[in-house]
């Protein structure tokens, strides 16, 4: 059955490999996008069945409004996919804490307030199914990326307590988690602190040159991150971690394992905290 989908920043990357699956699936999808030329460019994939909206989603209003407006022309909405974001690349110390906060406004409560404005219909309807482009950085940590890693760590936790939150309402919450994938994502779509500190120089001018030279021959393929994505959205139990790409899942997973290594380790200490006779939280 055919679905309406709304999916923010459509104008290249994922969000446009998205897009253009779900449209050559059969479906239709109203795309936000920031230029009135990518408008253009995206309601001519395909004519009748894909719809734009000018949207920034730093501007919670905007936000709500567009929503409205497309429920009101369009229908209720069946899917959304929260993707519009870019990435800070940066030694922690070297960024600006207003770069930071920016970084935050896009990725964390641009992808809330998408989230917010598209649950009061979805939960009256006892159906839909709600995404969020995080990252294979909101599962684990590289250096360089702290605002990039902590706005990500931030949507992981907004996304995996409203998936409970609504689960009784038929309403699935996924969070996408993709790998280096062949977008422009470590191109024009990355903001790059100044370097200034000659300390961190050994550690992370390898870095920031590997990821350099990688951009445009990264290992995941856009077009079979959407099949993928297509697969999940049509299972009758989704999952709540998708993973993409082998790169995700190898580093995921050692991250993980390091978390679990510590939590094993100081377990001693860390029950040593507790009242004997105290409430036990199940």
């Amino acid at each position: 059955m055919a679905k309406l989908f709304l999916i923010t920043g459509v104008s290249s990357g994922l969000g446009r490999a998205f897009a253009a699956g779900a449209l050559e699936a059969g479906h239709r999808v109203c795309g936000t996008v920031r230029k009135p030329d990518d408008a253009a460019a995206f309601e001519a994939l395909a004519p009748g069945r894909a719809y734009a909206r000018l949207l920034d989603v730093t501007d919670e209003q905007q936000v709500f409004e567009v929503v409205a407006e497309v429920e009101n022309t369009l229908g209720g909405i069946d899917v959304v996919i929260a993707n519009a974001g870019y990435g800070v690349e940066g030694v922690f110390e070297e960024t600006p804490l207003s770069v930071l906060r920016d970084q935050f406004e896009v990725n964390v409560f641009g992808a809330a307030a998408t989230i917010r404005a598209v649950l009061p219909g979805m939960r009256e309807r006892r159906s839909g199914h709600i995404l969020a482009v995080t990252s294979m950085g909101g599962l684990m940590t590289v250096p360089g990326l702290s605002a990039y890693c902590g706005s990500k760590y931030a949507l992981e936790g907004i996304l995996e307590t409203v998936g409970k939150e609504v689960a009784g309402f038929g309403i699935r919450v996924t969070a996408i988690e993709p790998g280096s994938f062949r977008t422009d994502w470590a191109g024009r779509s990355m903001v790059r602190a100044e370097r200034a500190i000659a300390d961190y120089d050994e550690l992370f001018d390898p870095i920031r040159t590997a990821r350099q030279t990688a951009s445009g021959n990264q290992l995941g393929d856009p077009v079979k991150a959407a099949t993928a994505v297509l697969t999940v959205l049509e299972d009758p139990n989704p999952p709540a971690h998708l993973l993409l790409g082998s790169d995700a899942l190898r580093l995921v997973t050692a991250g993980r394992a390091s978390v679990d290594e510590d939590i094993a380790t100081w377990e001693t200490l860390t029950r040593s905290t507790d009242f004997p006779d105290g409430a036990q939280i199940r």
